[in-house]
């Protein structure tokens, strides 16, 4: 478990071409970010700002705003332990947060695992949030036909639109809507124009797994959940959110959970078809709990849950948002009902009770 003091990591992502790069330099010159680390594949494809650099040693880089990049070459949890001990020598300056910027074709979610589950690492560092960058002008044609962009987008935490400049406002509504359909949780920003100014804050600074934010950001992917058609597992529904071979999909769960029964069925779930459930964000309602417990999940990998003080809308359901690529929403809610059917009613977790014990 990572303690309180872990670096929070910013995953940057998104397709060939997206503009990356330019988000990662715009947002590096921004003073509440100087001290951050960047990890990147290659400093030739990144191309950071000649201007920006003040100092090459090796790998590393060293910025004028004070920031630390260095290029992976091999393993990224080797990279990340070297990025840190390095830091705790003295060596390079104390960075604050680490933004790891993966390449157009790259799934973020072993980058995440990396962070989550390296038995080294996940005593320093913890998941800020994955940050997806679409490009305005070719971004519709790149979802249809690359399953690798359709991915990237479902992942994401904030879906930041490029090239905002160059399109024109049909083109960002219709993009707009294809992205809402893939992930109706996640915030889309617009970058704007090369010399705007950035909302670095909301981008880099307000972690989705993070406590401090949690509050908001749970209460933003409810309202975009509750936008849509709920399927409750008890009640009639047939509106399935679809783009392509992903979609999106939510369970609302009346009365209380019982723990036990949903964390076997959900173990059982993932390791089955961990590989198809993009995304799992959930607001529940656990018996002998009186907190809302969220919990969010990356295809097989669930973080730790954790508390709200109070239920962001007043409403004390259970509710699982889904982005499944291949999956059939039936199936899974059909398997949920048994399993809370066969294991009777609601019992109180043995660990349940102070915050973050569930």
């Amino acid at each position: 478990m990572p303690t309180i003091e872990a670096i929070p990591v910013n995953v940057l992502t998104g397709f060939l071409g997206s503009g990356k790069t330019s988000l990662l330099n715009r947002l590096l010159r921004a003073p509440a970010f100087s001290n951050c680390a960047v990890l990147i594949n290659e400093f030739g494809e990144v191309g950071i700002d000649h201007h920006l650099i003040d100092r090459v040693e090796g790998d590393l880089v060293l910025l004028r705003s004070g920031c630390i990049c260095c290029s992976i070459r091999g393993d990224l949890a080797k990279a990340m332990r070297d990025l840190h001990s390095r830091r705790e020598r003295g060596e390079i300056p104390a960075y604050g947060r680490l933004v790891i910027e993966t390449t157009g074709l790259a799934d973020p979610t072993p980058v995440l695992a990396t962070v989550m589950y390296d038995s080294v690492l996940q005593h320093h560092y913890r998941p800020g949030n994955v940050l997806t960058t679409v490009d305005l002008l070719h971004g519709s044609g790149q979802l249809a036909k690359h399953a690798e962009c359709r991915k990237q987008a479902a992942l994401a935490d904030r879906l930041v639109l490029t090239k905002c400049d160059l399109a024109s406002p049909a083109q960002a509504q219709a993009l707009r809507a294809q992205l809402a359909e893939i992930n109706p949780g996640a915030e889309i920003v617009d970058a704007g124009a090369p010399d705007s100014v950035l909302d670095a804050d909301l981008l880099l600074g307000q972690d989705v797994f993070d406590i401090t934010s949690k509050t908001g950001e749970v209460a933003r992917w409810l309202r975009a959940a509750g936008r849509r058609q709920y399927h409750p597992v008890h009640g009639p529904g047939t509106d399935v959110n679809r783009h392509g071979d992903i979609c999106a999909f939510v369970l609302e769960l009346p009365g209380d959970l019982d723990w036990t029964a949903f964390s076997l069925w959900l173990s059982l779930l993932l390791h089955r078809h961990g590989d198809k459930v993009l995304r799992l964000k959930g607001l529940l309602n656990v018996s002998g709990v009186a907190e809302p417990v969220v919990l969010h999940g990356v295809q097989n990998l669930i973080y730790p849950p954790s508390h709200l003080p109070a239920w962001p809308d007043g409403l004390r359901t259970s509710r699982l948002v889904f982005i499944v690529q291949g999956l059939v929403r039936e199936s899974v809610e059909r398997s949920l009902v048994d399993f809370q059917a066969i294991l009777g009613t609601p019992r109180r977790h043995p660990a349940a009770g102070p915050a973050g014990s569930v």
